[in-house]
């Protein structure tokens, strides 16, 4: 006898299996449900709760009563014309008002399901002691003979069928406002009566509870067997489908429904009835089955064979919805096959996470953006095209500047939150015609497929750096940072993913280095650049260990005295091949290179040993950077500093920016009082040039703010409103009690202004240059007098260039050589033996001519004024010259004419 396939096994051994599951569906049969026994079903509980809306003692309406009460009182009053004795009206009108107690009894009662004994008492508060003293009153107004007695039993009877129908449907209490307010009455008449009749309402009141009580444990047995006759839907939904885990089903032997559940119909779109008698096939869309050749859902129904967990997509067309479903075939008791029953359970859900897990490994989880991996994918399907014209892309790399103070002040959410805005501008910007991902951190990557020219990428770039660069508000803080950019083109500056970033990179520490910003196509020469800032970063690296950093030091000059109050320690760096390198140049390296802090340490510790060795009346400043600020262990560091120094808390001035203000107002206070606690001045630097309101001057313990020099330049031009700002910040540091230091004070006009604005310190070269540490030394040992040295006025800046113009004056028109240039004037050569006070018109480029006048001249030379000042533009140029000029060739006769 030949052996039989796995499926022929499986199908002969199915009868013995449905034995089972029959004998298990015969028992399901059998099994008597429990329904949930709510507080309604418990025996004698319409008695006690009634059969209203609200099941409670106390009807809603009950307060209503009060009104009758009352009139009853008014109209006895008004028919005898008497309220005497008083007490008898006024007990009665009490009665009334205590009714109001039940608005809030019935609330209290109905707000959960409390103990029989605390329903009780509040039906007995609200209903029986009310209406006892109102049966009692109107019996002691009738019993002193007022009121007839004929009179009062008409109102009594009247509110007595008023409780009734107030409390109809609950026994307990309307027995109880019957009860209380006869007993009431007799209580008036015959004391030993009132008592009697209070104990016969009651034995009355448990009879009627007993009564009440076996009528509905008869109604509870009716309905516990009522329960027991469920339908076949209801048990086979009794074990699985109420968790609300899955759904059943059932066909019968020809592969027809003979029951689904009602939640499978609605997701369907359909009604229950509407699947009855329909193929167990329409439920789903079998083009979109996941099984495989014969291991499919039709297959199984055919060979009538178990099948497990069979994943098949719902036949749901405006979503994706997605089942695993379970059957196995039924029979009877003699073996004949019945259909089939099972169950099924969503999938989409899973799905949905495995599709998110997916996603994970291509997409940024914060942003939503492209991560690393998909763009490299990206990039790499562009270089591969097998087709080369298809191979050219732009990939832009984007870095955001004064991101990282934003993290270590606001904190880590902040940031986030952050990221997820320029993630968003950044998409709005790029669009459909590129793809924008985030590589991680503050750095973001655009790739942009085809051939695109420059002047369309520099354009592009500049919408991005000046989207970026808009106020974002994080937390009800307004943020402000920047984004330098670095671009790169396939095929010119690589042909390899590695190539292309690369050499993005290296134009994106180009622009950084230019200022930040600003954005940078790939050059050549970038790797020369790249080595040197790498070079750069080493020989800091080395400077740091072998102590080669210097502080030197700038004298703050009082304005009353003229006499030299303190230092500003100031970071120098002599580098051995490249001689001193500027702060400007060396910083920003020691910042992105995590040196930053130690290099404060550092500073803090060497101002502090230097301090020692100077007067005492003369203090220090050290600039404290937000990355320190934030550090819990700053307290500890100048606390460490100054003993170790030996000098007094109140000589170490330690100068502070506007942006530590941008983190947790909590912490910043903390840090504030620790460091006044230390008994150090603190000083506000660069007051104005920050992203903070004014509002923190009210908190923070400063003892001066300190001017920025940018206020103080050109303060002393016709038309600036410099000395309005720089007057109105001494004002308010008056008002709040600070001292005022005024920075980049280099001529004599500007020491006047400042002085006369009333700033009580001034710190620049019109007192002194930084000095080395020995050179300060030598310098507090000629004593602490300053003298002020330098020019009257400051000359404007000059930008030096070599360009073409005409000069037009009295209708003739001259050719001329611009060798500089300012904002207010012009050295111009080319034209001979010009007296002064000659007015020109002066074109100096394409759509920009000027009114100059003549100062001076010698020879072929002469110093032009202009009657309005140029502008700058954005770039800092001067805006009439940033263009290029298409001015006709020079006439070589024009330059022989003279002027004058």
């Amino acid at each position: 006898m030949s052996e039989l396939t796995g499926d022929q096994a499986a199908t002969q051994a199915e009868p013995t299996r449905a034995a089972r599951d029959f004998a298990r569906t015969q028992r399901r049969r059998d099994r008597v449900p429990t329904a949930p026994v709510s507080r309604a079903d418990v025996a004698g509980a319409a008695f006690l709760f009634g059969t209203g809306p609200g099941r409670g003692l106390i009807a809603r309406e009950w307060p209503h009563m009060a009104l009758p009460m009352v009139l009853g009182v008014a109209g006895l009053a008004l028919a005898n014309f008497s309220v005497r004795p008083i007490i008898a009206p006024l007990l009665a009108l009490l009665a009334s008002a205590l009714l109001f107690v039940a608005r809030f009894t019935s609330t209290y009662e109905e707000s959960r399901d409390h103990p029989t004994s605390v329903r009780m008492a509040l039906m007995g508060a609200s209903i029986g002691i009310p209406l006892f003293i109102y049966g009692f009153a109107i019996g002691m107004w009738a019993d002193s003979g007022v009121v007839p007695w004929v009179q009062a039993l008409a109102l009594l009877v009247t509110i007595s069928l008023l409780a009734t129908v107030t409390e109809s449907g609950r026994l307990a209490g309307m027995l109880t406002a019957e009860v209380a307010m006869w007993s009431g009455v007799t209580w008036v008449t015959h004391f030993a009566g009132g008592i009697l009749s209070l104990a016969i309402g009651g034995v009355i009141a448990v009879a009627a509870y007993l009564r009440q009580r076996e009528i509905d444990l008869k109604v509870r047995l009716a309905v516990e067997e009522g329960v027991r006759i469920q339908t076949r839907a209801e048990e086979i939904l009794a074990d699985y489908e109420e968790t609300g885990q899955g759904w059943f089903w059932e066909t019968d032997r020809r592969g027809l429904i003979t029951y689904i559940s009602r939640p499978v119909a609605q997701v369907l779109g359909r009604k229950v009835e509407e699947f009855i008698g329909r193929p167990f096939a329409e439920l789903f869309n079998l083009s979109e089955q996941s099984g495989e050749g014969e291991r499919t859902l039709a297959f199984h129904l055919s060979a009538r064979s178990s099948f497990t967990e069979l994943a098949v997509r719902a036949a749901v067309y405006d979503e994706e919805r997605w089942w695993s479903v379970t059957g196995r075939p039924t029979y009877d008791a003699f073996n004949n096959f019945q259909g089939f029953r099972g169950s099924g359970t969503d999938l989409t859900e899973k799905r949905r996470s495995q599709e998110h897990a997916s996603r994970l490994a291509h997409f940024d989880s914060l942003t939503g953006l492209s991560n690393r991996f998909q763009m490299s994918q990206t990039l790499e399907k562009i270089l591969t095209a097998p087709n080369e014209q298809n191979r050219a892309c732009a990939v832009f790399l984007l870095d955001l500047d004064r991101f990282k103070q934003v993290n270590d002040t606001l904190g880590h959410p902040a940031g986030d939150a952050l990221l997820k805005q320029v993630a968003q501008r950044l998409e709005r910007v790029i669009g459909t015609v590129g793809r924008v991902g985030r590589l991680g951190g503050d750095e973001f990557q655009v790739i942009l497929a085809g051939k695109i020219m420059r002047e369309q990428l520099a354009h592009l770039a500049e919408r991005i750096i000046e989207q970026l660069s808009q106020a974002y508000s994080i937390d009800g803080s307004r943020v402000m940072i920047g984004a330098s950019l670095g671009i790169a083109l396939a095929p010119d500056d690589g042909v390899t993913s590695e190539a292309l970033i690369r050499n993005a990179d290296l134009a994106l520490y180009a622009a950084k280095d230019a200022g930040r910003g600003r954005f940078h196509f790939y050059a050549a020469d970038l790797h020369s650049d790249a080595e040197e800032r790498r070079q750069l970063e080493e020989d800091l690296r080395d400077a740091i260990t072998q102590g080669n950093l210097e502080l030197y030091y700038q004298p703050v000059v009082q304005t009353a005295t003229e006499r030299i109050t303190g230092f500003e320690a100031l970071l120098r760096w002599n580098h051995p091949q490249h001689g001193f390198i500027s702060p400007a140049k060396f910083v920003p390296i020691a910042e992105d290179a995590g040196l930053i802090v130690s290099i404060g340490e550092w500073a803090l510790r060497t101002a502090c040993q230097d301090l020692a060795q100077w007067p005492d009346d003369v203090r220090v400043a050290v600039n404290v950077s937000p990355l320190q600020f934030a550090n819990p262990a700053l307290p500890s560091m100048v606390t460490s500093a100054l003993a170790s120094a030996g000098v007094m808390p109140d000589r170490l001035e330690l100068e502070i920016t506007e942006s530590v203000f941008l983190g947790d107002d909590t912490g910043t206070e903390a840090m504030f009082r620790a460091l006044k606690g230390i008994g150090v001045r603190l000083a506000l630097d660069d007051f104005g040039t920050g992203y903070s309101s004014l509002g923190y001057l009210k908190r923070a313990p400063f003892d001066k703010i300190k001017i920025d020099q940018s206020f103080v330049r050109g303060a002393t031009q016709p038309g600036s409103r410099n000395g309005a700002i720089i007057a109105s910040i001494v004002s308010l540091a008056e008002a709040l009690g600070m001292e005022t230091t005024a920075e980049g004070v280099e001529t004599l006009d500007e020491l006047d202004l400042v002085r006369m604005l009333g700033c009580s310190h001034v710190q620049g070269y019109i007192y002194e240059r930084p000095l080395s540490a020995p050179a300060t030394q030598t310098r507090l040992a000629t004593g602490l007098m300053a003298i002020a040295r330098g020019p009257r006025s400051a000359r404007a800046a000059r930008q030096a260039m070599l360009r073409r113009v005409v000069l037009d004056h009295g209708g003739h028109r001259y050719n001329g050589t611009v060798r500089n240039m300012s904002l207010t004037g012009a050295l111009v050569e080319g034209l001979w033996n010009v007296p002064p006070g000659t007015i020109f018109r002066i074109q100096l480029s394409d759509g920009h001519t000027v009114t100059a006048t003549c100062r001076w001249a010698s020879e072929d030379r002469m110093g032009v004024e202009f009657s309005q000042p140029l502008r700058l533009d954005e770039d800092g140029r001067i805006a009439a010259v940033a263009i290029k000029s298409t001015l006709p060739p020079p006439d070589p006769q024009a330059n022989q004419r003279k002027v004058g």
